[in-house]
């Protein structure tokens, strides 16, 4: 697919934590936007958990951060955009037992394969788009994340 990326780092935590944050969210970006019908711009914002809660509160009435969050754009040639929220991606990841960068993959991926329409709010969504994401993540060499478990001693 072609598309076009667009990456804003607003948060420079990003940069210190993830290396080569810029071209991560496009590998993953492409990843998931393998074999997709429609091209479009993306635009993707690595920002804080301040504007992630903002943007939960005004698009969705919750008034909390989140991780990521996707818009779907129907204006001629733009598919969305997507943002992540670095504290809790990162506070996630720690808990998880995952690096950030395969969490900030992860999170890229589902976020994007929204703007194209995918969704989890049945089982059987859920299942058909974890399988894309295990997909996509498959190409990145990063592991299955609704695999891997943080093992406690």
């Amino acid at each position: 697919m072609n598309a076009a990326l667009a990456v804003s780092i607003d948060d420079p935590r990003w940069r210190k934590r993830v290396r080569g944050a810029d071209a991560l969210v496009r590998r993953a970006a492409r990843a998931a936007l393998d074999g997709a019908p429609r091209a479009g711009e993306i635009r993707y914002a690595l920002a804080d958990d301040a504007f992630l809660r903002e943007l939960n509160h005004d698009f969705r009435g919750k008034d909390k951060p989140t991780n990521v969050l996707s818009f779907p754009d129907d204006a001629p040639g733009a598919l969305g955009d997507v943002a992540l929220a670095f504290e809790t991606c990162a506070a996630e990841a720690r808990a998880q037992g995952k690096t950030l960068d395969a969490h900030l993959a992860h999170l890229i991926v589902h976020g994007t394969l929204h703007l194209l329409g995918w969704d989890h709010e049945t089982v059987p969504e859920a299942l058909a788009m974890e399988a894309r994401e295990r997909r996509a993540l498959r190409r990145l060499r990063v592991p299955d994340p609704y695999r891997a478990r943080k093992i406690r001693r």
